[in-house]
């Protein structure tokens, strides 16, 4: 426990005043009464105050707050999930309500272990030692936290503060970033919605068929209104038909959870849909739609559910967004079939599963020639066959090439299609189009900054291009509000984290990543774990990776150029890999340079 000695040496606030302070918190009306932040906050402070900081573990807080049992592994999210809510609820009351609070009580990112700090005034100064640094207060506030730090600063100190940076910046090639604070990614008054897929509730394949499409058309479709954030498709296809709010509550943190079910009786379907906030579990909203199959109406059933939806949700926009709804796909169930099997297809990237949606898109676009959701997935399988060379076939132009035609396609059958825009964006990036590639993304941003799918595309075309910084805050994004597909999307976190100098963030997110079917993957990890000095695990990879894509480094500098990156990223590239044990050819950063020669569009 904490001593007299220890407040006396480190400026510490005592055990009776870290407790008022946090009585003062969970009992205040900015302090949100939802789920376990309030157990959540307390076990941490009281372990800190036991002495058992150093115990305080995802592990311990997922059996004691959240009643996990042993079984407990970090694929649960729910413990990351939480703490980052956790931390911008205590953002936001100490912006509001806890402004003249004499403590304050925070959670440093990369653990759970709380720190305790002084607030104080502007007129105060901090005490010095013999050698001039400043003792006690400063010491325990987070580095990110400059605005508690101007409140007392002098101009000297700031000037001094100011002083360390620039020498930081001279000494570091590229300086660790901070990312935004994660209020910027989901702020705390931010409506958050889950889906859950939608129940089979008759006989037979066709309620099946229906309820996963009627699922999927909600998944695109509602993130493209910017008054609520939807949680992603592998978040939304992670949780049961019948989820329990508690869970959606606790768990991932949304405020809104939508479900429902689909009945098929001969020709009759009935879908009943219900909207429910997951802080008392109470309806807000349900409607039961019943049709008659023959009347080939159910994709328009599909995006007036959306609609409706979205206006129930979103109030008082509600007339913007039935005005927004979405261009329903051609009433074709085969060629419906075909999308849904797009997803699967992504979820597991194998040549088997590329060959069957590739002939299903193509049957479905010579049908439907303005099924613009169709020629983008058909635009992505196109590019699949160009970069992992999946199933390719002779043609008088590349697979590249014929990808960003689809891509083209898709975009001039609904120039507001995201998904289009996605593969128009990403069509032309590995066409060695960057600027336009990045005008796409700003354009499909605009429209849509809510779908999981383009914004952790974006993010990974611009940390490529050099915008590294940008680029995470995207990933982070991207992971915040799709926690259940994280490993796609982490890995392009680590590889950011890495190229930004957070060496012990990256190698954290690339654990996390766990994408061992991708070669690249573990290209990345070989090169993050020997920048941080964990040789065996870097060798390891850059083995495993040599293994699956042997013609890789013998043309690494046209790869590296067919992937847009910067020359000076080139270079930390292959000395990255040099440092992993890779046998990179020995002229290869003299041939690193900005380059547009014919031989090196293409990978090898």
């Amino acid at each position: 426990m904490l001593t007299t000695t220890d407040v006396k040496d480190h400026k510490l606030p005592c055990e009776e005043e870290i407790r008022a302070q946090l009585h003062r918190i969970i009992n205040s009306t900015e302090f949100p009464n939802v789920g376990r932040g309030a157990a959540f906050l307390s076990f941490i402070v009281e372990e800190t105050l036991a002495g058992r900081a150093s115990r305080i573990k995802g592990y311990a807080i997922a059996l004691e707050v959240f009643k996990r049992d042993e079984k407990f592994t970090q694929e649960d999210p729910v413990v990351r999930i939480q703490a980052g809510r956790l931390r911008r609820v205590l953002e936001r009351y100490y912006l509001t309500a806890g402004q003249a609070d004499p403590i304050r009580i925070g959670i440093p990112k990369g653990g759970y272990a709380p720190v305790f700090t002084w607030s104080v005034p502007a007129s105060i100064e901090p005490e010095h030692d013999e050698a001039g640094s400043a003792e006690g207060i400063e010491r325990h506030i987070p580095v990110n936290q400059s605005w508690w730090i101007a409140q007392w600063r002098t101009v000297s100190g700031l000037a001094a503060v100011a002083f360390i940076l620039v020498a930081a910046a001279y000494w570091i090639s590229r300086p660790a970033f901070a990312p935004a604070d994660e209020a910027t990614v989901i702020g705390p008054d931010e409506p958050t919605l889950v889906i859950a897929p939608f129940a089979d509730l008759g006989e037979g394949p066709q309620a099946k068929l229906y309820a996963r499409g009627l699922t999927e058309e909600l998944l695109t479709s509602l993130p493209r209104f910017k008054e609520i954030k939807v949680f992603g498709r592998e978040t939304s296809n992670g949780l049961l038909p019948d989820v329990d709010v508690r869970q959606v509550r606790d768990q991932i943190g949304a405020r809104y959870l939508l479900s429902g079910g689909v009945r098929v009786a001969g020709d009759h379907m009935r879908v009943t849909a219900r909207l429910a906030n997951t802080s008392d579990g109470a309806i807000l909203w349900s409607q039961i739609y019943d049709n008659d199959l023959r009347s080939r109406d159910l994709f328009a059933l599909q995006t007036d559910v959306a609609s409706q939806v979205a206006t129930a949700v979103a109030q008082p926009y509600g007339i913007v967004a039935q005005a927004d709804a979405a261009r329903p796909p051609p009433d074709d169930r085969g060629a419906y079939e075909c999308t849904l099997s797009f997803y699967d297809y992504r979820a597991e990237v194998s040549p088997e599963r590329h060959a069957v949606v590739r002939d299903c898109l193509e049957s479905a676009v010579a049908r439907y020639p303005t099924f613009a959701t169709a020629w983008a997935m058909l635009s992505l399988i196109y590019l699949d066959e160009g970069r992992f060379k999946f199933n390719p076939r002779a043609a008088a132009i590349s697979p590249l090439e014929r990808s960003l035609q689809t891509a083209r396609q898709a975009a001039r059958a609904e120039p507001g299609n995201t998904r289009a825009l996605q593969a128009l964006m990403t069509a032309l990036f590995f066409n060695r189009q960057p600027e336009d590639a990045i005008r796409v993304g700003e354009q499909a941003l605009a429209i849509n900054p809510n779908d999981t799918e383009f914004i952790g595309e974006f993010g990974r075309i611009l940390c490529l291009t050099g915008q590294w910084e940008r680029g995470a805050v995207l990933l982070d994004r991207a992971v915040a509000l799709n926690p259940g597909g994280g490993g796609f999307y982490r890995g392009s976190r680590a590889l950011a984290s890495a190229m930004l100098g957070d060496h012990r963030r990256a190698v954290q997110e690339i654990r996390q990543a766990d994408a061992q079917a991708f070669p690249l993957f573990h290209l990345v990890a070989a090169m993050i774990y020997a920048e941080a000095g964990m040789e065996m695990d870097a060798r390891r990879e850059g083995e495993i990776f040599v293994k699956m894509m042997p013609g890789f480094l013998p043309n690494v500098v046209a790869e590296l150029k067919w992937r847009n990156m910067p020359p000076d990223d080139q270079s930390r590239f292959l000395a990255a890999m040099r440092k992993a044990g890779m046998a990179v050819p020995d002229n290869a950063e003299s041939t690193v340079k900005p380059s547009t020669a014919a031989s090196d569009l293409q990978p090898r």
